[in-house]
């Protein structure tokens, strides 16, 4: 049975969050603007700002609640989750208020599952309390994402890995505590088995920051970028360091992203969301042509598309958290793919429209819509581009069809009339 009712218990934290994050987290936003200023824990005026709202959340029990009991969070399943992220994504501070901030969401689950005691009381322990952040360095600059591509390696001496190449676009690696790097330590395997994770402290002797690259809408000419182009000039890491095994990277991989992509989906179902509410407001608060926006039928259309194409999103995100709570473990990829490639469409066309109806207000930097423009083009690549997903997407659904079993199209009409006489005249 279908059932879209939310328990009165789990719909008073969804109101009291969505309560909290407008009051708390936005002004955050406007207060320390920044792509990196949630991962920055050396801005002591930040900091001093978010342990109070950190500790208020973790009072109602809502700190970190992707991870399990035993981990210090509630342990939800992913449709409520969804539901949480997607009060979160109206502001860019509220994850890192609710100890749920990519990629310490992924870096904290796969050092859950395949970290030993001593990685978790040294690295999880304080990710999970919020007093440090990490970085996930897997792409490279000749490769983009594509593991097959990567050549930065790690071989064996003595007890220690030793670490060269470069790696490209590592995500907040210059507030990082530490990274987890996928290095190539077993060439002579098939593509997926040549990886393996390593954690590598970001004060480790070799460890060099080419620079940090900026994106649309930092400040050019500042070196306030957030994504460093690393190079590993013989890094050395005990043999400890691996999270699994040997040439289990692209598995360990794998483990992080499903949830994180459903999550990162929703979240821009809140973004969308925020939108809308603007689209509304303006339509009611403006006039031309001698009367409100809201009676023009161009904006009417606009607003509908907005609402529709939301919703259906919306929806196809809530069933994908519901297959990976209640069916087997990877039965959702290609929900989570089509989620993947839905959510760049729906998010800049909903965005657009806003701007759109905001008019040259829309353009300035002077409400939230500039900033979420700015964002569109990582929708489309971040956790692959959109391309490999609706490859995947059209493959999963290929691998089911069958050809014709005639010269016709099975549902070539004549032929299927043909085929019914035949039965009645029998």
């Amino acid at each position: 049975m279908i059932d879209f009712r939310i328990e009165p218990e789990l719909q008073a934290k969804l109101d009291w969050m969505a309560t909290f994050v407008r009051a708390e987290c936005e002004p955050m936003d406007m207060l320390f603007p920044g792509h990196g200023a949630p991962y920055d824990v050396a801005n002591a005026e930040a900091r001093a700002h978010l342990k109070p709202l950190q500790d208020r959340v973790k009072a109602q029990g809502l700190w970190a609640c992707h991870l399990g009991a035993e981990l210090g969070g509630p342990g939800y399943g992913q449709l409520t989750l969804a539901l949480m992220n997607e009060i979160l994504g109206r502001s860019y501070w509220a994850p890192t208020v609710f100890g749920t901030a990519a990629p310490d969401t992924g870096n904290s689950e796969i050092l859950a599952m395949f970290g030993t005691k001593e990685q978790k009381e040294r690295y999880l322990q304080p990710l999970m309390d919020g007093e440090i952040v990490s970085c996930f360095s897997m792409t490279e600059p000749q490769a983009g994402a594509d593991p097959k591509e990567f050549t930065c390696r790690a071989w064996r001496e003595g007890d220690e890995w030793v670490i060269e190449g470069e790696k490209w676009f590592s995500s907040n690696a210059r507030f990082a505590a530490f990274l987890i790097a996928m290095v190539v330590t077993n060439p002579e395997n098939p593509p997926h088995e040549r990886m393996s994770m390593l954690i590598v402290p970001t004060d480790t002797p070799g460890v060099e920051f080419v620079r940090h690259s900026q994106t649309m809408g930092d400040s050019k000419g500042q070196d306030d970028g957030t994504h460093a182009y690393i190079r590993y000039d013989k890094v050395r890491v005990p043999l400890d360091a691996m999270l699994g095994g040997p040439g289990e990277g692209f598995k360990v991989a794998q483990a992080r992203l499903g949830g994180g992509r459903v999550h990162h989906a929703m979240r821009t179902v809140g973004k969308c969301q925020r939108a809308i509410d603007m689209m509304l407001e303006r339509a009611v608060s403006r006039r031309t042509q001698g009367k409100p926006l809201s009676e023009h039928q161009f904006v009417q259309g606009a607003i509908a598309d907005s609402i529709i194409e939301l919703e259906q999103f919306r929806l196809l995100v809530l069933k994908t958290a519901w297959i990976i709570d209640n069916e087997e473990h990877g039965a959702a990829r290609t929900h989570i793919a089509m989620c993947k490639v839905q959510m760049a469409k729906v998010y800049h066309d909903i965005v657009q429209r806003a701007i759109q109806l905001h008019g040259s207000l829309g353009m300035t930097l002077e409400t939230p819509l500039a900033d979420m423009w700015m964002g569109l083009p990582a929708m489309a690549l971040a956790d692959g581009p959109t391309e490999v997903h609706k490859v995947q997407v059209a493959n999963a659904h290929l691998r089911t069809a069958r050809p014709a079993p005639g010269l016709f199209p099975s549902e070539h009409i004549p032929t299927r009339l043909a085929a019914i006489r035949e039965r009645s005249v029998a």
